[in-house]
């Protein structure tokens, strides 16, 4: 099984286009029994966070793009709201089992901050993703691509995802090779990056996503190239399916389940 136990799971959802409550909790719970699952892991992105902001502030001066992204979206919601939201959930029997973390974007330099906000929140896991490759925020809109070369930042996304694997922060690695989201392809064949990604993946003991959004977002396919998921399963990295679900209605859609994981 892809989950590491004998139900079926969805380790990658959204809370943030509602409020913290558990009425917003229960309308996930409801969708993940209508689908079938067992577990949901609900998380939220670091940024939206006023705490994690001073780990975004190279790249904010760095890029006008990401700058102005940032004071639209950056810190407008309650860390402390959410964990107040998470230690209520905890009380309450659900009908799946619940966990709850952070997605934080992996920014070299940021690993004390996080480490140090982490400590004492409590929550069940941190997953890593890459969302900038230096101030390139290549996932937001196919427009930035435009110059850019792209052997030059696939060789940066998994130079930096090997960073997050091992800098022995993160429990996952989210959507592994979303930087083909856009269509892009390099000129040079990613075995050796696939290797050297999921072996750092497997020294550290974490997880890798088999995550749907990309597709869902603009149709590129669903979780893991076929490559890069052999190299995972070679090395023996643990896989979750993800949804990347923002909201109720897609937990669970467009899982890339494979019972041979």
């Amino acid at each position: 099984m892809p989950n590491g136990g004998s139900g079926v799971l969805d380790c990658h959802i959204h809370l943030e286009t509602g409020p913290y409550t558990l009425q917003w909790v229960e309308e996930y719970v409801r969708f993940a029994q209508e689908r079938g699952l067992s577990e949901i892991h609900l998380l939220e992105h670091s940024y939206l966070f006023p705490e994690f902001l001073p780990m975004y502030e190279a790249v904010q001066q760095e890029s006008s793009f990401i700058d102005g992204w940032l004071n639209r979206k950056g810190g407008k919601r309650s860390f402390a709201e959410y964990l107040r939201l998470v230690d209520e959930a905890r009380r309450v029997r659900w009908p799946v089992r619940l966990r709850f973390g952070l997605e934080v974007c992996y920014i070299p330099g940021s690993e004390a901050l996080v480490q140090s906000i982490a400590r004492e929140a409590g929550l069940d896991f941190l997953v890593g993703s890459v969302h900038f490759i230096d101030a390139f925020a290549f996932d937001h809109t196919p427009a930035l691509w435009e110059g850019v070369d792209i052997d030059w930042a696939y060789r940066r996304f998994f130079e930096r995802s090997i960073q997050l694997a091992s800098c022995g922060l993160f429990d996952g690695l989210a959507h592994p090779d979303s930087i083909k989201l856009f269509g892009h392809q390099p000129s040079f064949a990613l075995e050796p990056f696939y290797e050297r990604l999921a072996a750092a993946l497997a020294r550290s003991g974490m997880y890798a996503e088999q995550n749907s959004g990309v597709f869902r977002r603009t149709g590129a396919p669903v979780g893991m190239e076929p490559a890069l998921l052999e190299e995972m399963r070679h090395a023996g990295v643990r896989l979750q399916t993800g949804s990347d679900a923002h909201c109720p209605e897609d937990v669970g859609r467009g899982h890339a389940y494979d019972r041979r994981a």
